[in-house]
């Protein structure tokens, strides 16, 4: 192999341009098998890179060095040959070198294209379309990067460049060729999609913080290119008419959104992000100047463009076109038509079987923008979408869909049920029950069995959506469709706090077969449907009967807790085909508490098919069924618990129960099958029947499951608490989603919180050295690497890779060159003959040569990684987290302490803002990757609990708990009083290499996560301090009773025949005093005893 790579190499050092470039195909496939070519690259860089060759040798070896990596000397020797290919004379070598610009590393390409500038510039301009294409290309990938961003923040000549670069991007939109205007589009399009979505880090390799600086600088170039698109709109139109049917899918999405941002108003907030909304005399510019009437006819202009592609035969661009439509059918001027129109062509694919590789892209498009149609074509499309939805495999994309499916069932039958109360005329099909009537749907809901899962996900879907819409609806400023979704939501609620709950019967009536499924052990859709059917019976108080008029009850509250107590009924009936004991149990939980049992008719009580009869003899076979092969037998105890007390909610409200279920209880307290535990807890209930009342309802389902990060040994419960993820996940993000920082920063302005502050450098040498360097470092959790910057005359980024849980340095060595720049005496040149004077005389030129010279190796001061760096938050709810800390295998405890202003101006200013001042040691917890679970503060004793939950960035659970008891000093002055708080630290981890880790030095994991505000205390020190506090506590003890007045003797009783004798007293070994008392009298003596050694002390230095 070594005399291949010779060969190879002798060939490129040939100044045969055939040879050469068959010497660069042969290194190209030695790097495809995975052999190492570093020897081959830096003979390619010096040999074609950096001297003349053709445009395919330096193509070739610019591929070639993409496969391998430089060093230093090599990224410098590819850097001068790039300047140098600027002048060449062949504009196809400038293309291919600028064509590399984007693989040039961030630290060399800031001073590469300020260098290089003014060639740039040039080579936009250039006659050549290839050149003109390359560098239109290359500057779309790399003009949005953030390190150029970061660039352009610290050089504003540079600044200026780029805005201009993006101009002549602009102009190249109308270029005659149409590869360059393809590329044009494409890099515009980037710009806009990249801002959008705040993906723009990812093509840097890092992430930077988005300072105030950088957001101003991209909203600028935004708004520069909305407005450039949006005045040459119709050039820009029939330019992009006439590209090729595969480039004119280009073009699409940058018209589309700069017309949508002028249409819509946000590039007038942009411009406020930018800096930039007022012109030199203080007056509007841009697109504030554009009247409502011309972004109509703005919008027009571009949809009727548009909308005849919609026909076409590429199935890619229908989709792209329709895509871009339905984003313009919801701003201001925008017609229900335009989203009919793509709708239609996106379902036509779907029929036709095209485009395969976007069906869920398809459903989600169509699920997402169905709001945008009027009613009657929303209704027609319910059927279709559901089966549509039934056939995708995705998992996020199905419960998206089916999440906004449900949402909008809601939204059309409240706007359908309050339009018929406004006395409009009645829609039909709008109810929920005729939306979920298809066949074959109505088929899946009411069969026993099924092997899928979409009836699970479909009644839980809709289940949920009911309790987000019984919350308060988030509050929609902007336009769009969400406004017009929450718009429809508030009309069909705004005018009766109970309108929902309409809704929410109708989809306990159409799930009801639910309860009878075989689910192979998966209750989690049968626990939301319990779940939503207890809350509608606590709301409408079925308990105590349908209500009457005389009682103050409307006609709709009569009707709808009539057809509440006929589903009550038809439940009780459907609990002899429920197929598990453990959905048995809970259906009984969600009727015992809420029916109404005085409504019951007395002569029948010998009746079988009486719903007292049925409850309890249900209760019995869920009490004394051992059926040991049921896959829910292991929580039988659970199943047990829940009809005990169902009992007990029953036998206290009637007493026809009472007499039944007393024989129930003592036959089932007498058998084998109740343990120890079921017969206290029998005899408990039996007392509480025969004494007690009857108790209010509560309303409650305990049954409700929480996910958890451990493994399960029921595959069905660990399926249900996937389920429950998924389906929770998709409603919260369409009906609560966490806005984007864009949306907040537009909303709130250039102030918002979002905007981060630049991370804080730190100095990495000292005050003698002959350099100054700092840094700060970056990280980027997704793949597992840090990147550190030195702050020097250059930007300098090191990017490292983490491979685990691990504490991390990073050891800069700078060498420093003091003799740079010395001119030194060079050898002779060759002579010059010049004639002068008729006389021929040769004049010898010596050279000075700058030389380095020998360096100094500057060691700086290693960067330490905090661990806290490699840690995410874990979101958990407090039951979760309780439950999942006992099953932790590895534990840690150490003890911490910090003192904190216990009194005075400062206590109380603390107080006054909220924040107790014992807390001030973890004052910056809030501010590290730790989710608070839960707290418990005890203000009056200055104690608290705070419970915290992370991960690693490798999937490691890392859960803390610190517990903190308050101190006061012994010394204590007139002034603020000085408390020391002890906190005990208490971690558990699922591995114990992270806890190793955190054990090597307790004081600097400390100082990572508190900012260096406790101190470890090593368990010696805490023993010995408690030790101390005992010794305290029993010289106090003493001195108290060294205090105690001696015994007084008892005084002669004068002779008084009026008052009778007393007997005497027995004399009593106990005393007086409290704990209380006698602590606060010891205390007493102690302040007393220190004053009188002052006052001595203050005495003897005057006399």
């Amino acid at each position: 192999m070594d005399a291949v790579f010779a060969q190879i190499q002798a060939d490129l050092r040939s100044n045969d341009g055939l040879r050469q470039a068959g010497a660069l195909l042969q290194a190209l496939q030695h790097s495809a098998a995975g052999r190492d070519i570093s020897a081959v690259s830096k003979c390619a860089c010096d040999e074609i890179i950096a001297s003349p060759a053709s445009a395919v040798c330096k193509k070739l070896a610019f591929d070639l060095i993409r496969c391998t990596r430089l060093t230093n000397d090599q990224w410098e020797t590819v850097c001068r040959g790039i300047k140098n290919d600027f002048d060449f004379p062949d504009p196809d070598v400038t293309a291919a070198g600028v064509s590399f610009l984007s693989a040039i590393p961030s630290h060399r390409l800031g001073r590469l294209i300020t260098d290089c500038s003014k060639e740039i510039s040039s080579c936009l301009v250039s006659e050549s379309d290839n050149l003109r294409y390359a560098i239109t290309e290359t500057l779309g990938c790399i003009l949005a990067r953030d390190d150029l961003v970061f660039f352009c923040e610290n050089n504003v000549n540079l600044l200026d460049r780029v805005s201009l670069w993006w101009k002549q991007i602009g102009d190249n939109m109308l270029a005659s060729a149409d590869a360059v205007a393809k590329v044009a589009f494409e890099a515009v399009g980037r710009l806009f999609q990249e801002f959008s979505s705040k993906r723009m880090s990812r093509l840097a390799g890092d992430k930077l913080v988005p300072s105030e600086n950088s957001l101003a600088i991209r909203s600028n170039w935004v708004v520069a290119m909305a407005n450039f698109v949006w005045n040459k709109r119709n050039l820009l139109l029939y330019r992009a008419m006439v590209l090729p049917i595969e480039s004119f899918r280009a073009a699409v999405f940058p018209l589309v959104y700069a017309v949508k941002t002028v249409a819509s108003g946000v590039v007038q907030d942009l411009q406020k992000l930018s800096g930039n909304s007022r012109g030199n005399d203080g007056s509007p510019r841009g697109p504030l100047e554009f009247g409502n009437a011309e972004k109509i006819v703005g919008v027009s202009d571009v949809v009727s463009h548009l909308v005849p592609f919609l026909s076409s035969l590429d199935p890619a661009l229908v989709f792209e076109v329709a895509i871009n439509l339905l984003s313009l059918a919801d701003v201001p001027g925008g017609k229900p038509e335009w989203a009919m129109g793509s709708i239609t062509a996106i379902l036509t694919l779907w029929d036709r079987q095209e485009f395969s590789a976007a069906r869920e892209s398809i459903v989600r498009a169509v699920a997402t923008n169905l709001q945008l149609l009027d009613i009657h074509t929303q209704v027609s499309l319910f059927k279709r979408l559901l089966l549509m939805v039934r056939n995708l495999r995705a998992e996020s994309d199905r419960m998206h869909a089916l999440a906004c499916i449900c949402r909008t069932a809601l939204c059309v039958d409240l706007f359908a049920k309050e339009s018929v109360r406004r006395g409009q005329k009645p829609h039909s099909g709008t109810d929920i029950a005729s939306l979920f009537e298809d066949p074959r749907i109505k088929e899946d809901l009411n069969s026993v069995t099924s092997n899928s899962l979409f009836r699970e996900e479909l009644v839980a879907s809709l289940v949920e959506s009911c309790f987000q819409l019984s919350l308060p609806l988030p509050s929609q400023k902007s336009s769009g469709t969400e406004s017009r979704v929450i718009g429809a939501l508030a009309y069909g609620t705004g005018y009766g706090a109970m309108n929902w709950t309409e809704s929410a019967l109708e989809v306990v009536e159409v799930c009801r077969p639910c309860v009878i499924w075989d689910c192979e052990g998966r209750t989690y859709a049968m626990d939301c449907y319990l779940k939503l059917l207890v809350r509608l019976c606590h709301i409408y108080d079925t308990r105590g009967g349908v209500k009457k008029v005389k009682d103050g009850a409307s006609q709709d509250q009569i009707l709808n807790e009539t057809r509440l107590h006929g589903l009550q009924k038809q439940l009780i009936k459907d609990l002899s085909q429920v197929n598990t004991p453990r959905v048995c149990a809970r259906l009984i939980w969600a009727l015992a508490e809420h029916f109404d049992l005085e409504g019951l008719d007395p002569l029948l009580a010998d009746d079988p098919e009486d719903p007292l009869n049925i409850i309890i003899s249900n209760m019995h076979k869920v009490l004394f069924s051992v059926d040991s092969s049921a896959p829910t037998a292991t929580n039988r105890l659970q199943d047990v618990q829940a009809v005990l007390l169902c009992a007990q909610h029953l036998g206290s409200r009637y007493s026809r129960a009472a007499q039944l279920l007393t024989k129930e209880l003592e036959d089932f307290r007498s058998s084998n099958l109740a343990d120890s535990v079921n017969k206290h807890q029998c005899r408990l209930i039996l007392q509480i029947i025969k004494w007690a009342g009857a108790p209010s309802a509560r309303g409650d389902y305990p049954f409700s499951h929480h996910k958890l990060t451990v493994q399960y040994s029921e595959t069905s419960t660990a399926q249900d608490r996937k389920l429950e993820g998924l389906v929770r996940t998709a409603i919260q993000e369409l009906w609560r989603p966490v806005p984007s920082e864009l949306t907040l920063l537009l909303t709130k302005g250039i102030d918002s919180t979002l905007v981060k502050p630049p991370p804080s450098a730190f100095a990495l040498t000292g005050s003698s050295d002959p350099c100054y360097v700092e840094a700060y470092h970056l990280t980027d959790a997704n793949d597992g690497r840090l990147t550190l910057h030195l702050k020097e005359p250059a930007l300098t980024s090191v990017t490292v890779g983490v491979s685990g849980f691990e504490r991390c340095a990073l050891w800069v060595q700078v060498l420093y060159y003091p003799f740079y720049g010395m001119s030194v005496a060079g050898d002779v040149d060759d002579g010059e003959f010049l004639e002068e004077d008729s006389t021929h005389t040769m004049r010898h030129r010596r050279t000075s040569k700058p030389e380095f010279g020998e360096p100094v190796v500057l060691r700086c001061q290693p960067y330490k990684i905090p661990l806290t760096e490699l840690l995410l938050p874990h979101k958990c709810s407090p039951v979760e987290y309780f439950r999942i800390w006992p099953s932790l295998p590895a534990v840690l405890e150490f003890t911490g302490a910090y003192t904190y202003e216990g009194s005075g101006f400062k206590a109380t200013a603390a107080l006054e803002s909220e924040a107790p001042p014992f807390l001030s040691g973890l004052k910056s917890l809030p501010s590290k990757p730790f989710h608070q679970v839960c707290s418990h503060i005890l203000r009056t004793v200055a104690g608290f609990q705070l419970c915290y939950s992370s991960r690693t960035w490798y999937g490691g659970f890392l859960g803390m708990m610190i517990f903190g008891a308050s101190e006061v000093s012994r010394n204590v002055d007139l002034g603020d009083e000085t408390t020391t708080m002890m906190c005990k630290f208490v971690l558990r981890a699922s591995d114990a290499s992270i806890l190793n880790e955190i054990s090597a030095d307790l004081q600097e994991w400390l100082d990572d996560f508190t900012d260096e505000g406790v101190e470890y205390m090593p368990e010696e020190e805490v023993k010995a301090a408690a030790v101390e506090r005992l010794r305290r506590s029993m010289e106090q003890i003493a001195i108290l009773k060294a205090a105690q007045p001696p015994p007084q003797p008892p005084k002669e009783e004068e002779d008084n025949n009026l008052i009778p004798e007393e007997k005497p007293k027995e004399p009593s070994t106990l005393t007086t005093l409290t704990a209380e008392e006698a602590e606060h009298r010891a205390l007493q003596v102690a302040i007393l005893q220190e004053w009188q050694m002052f006052r001595t002390e203050q005495t003897t230095k005057v006399n």
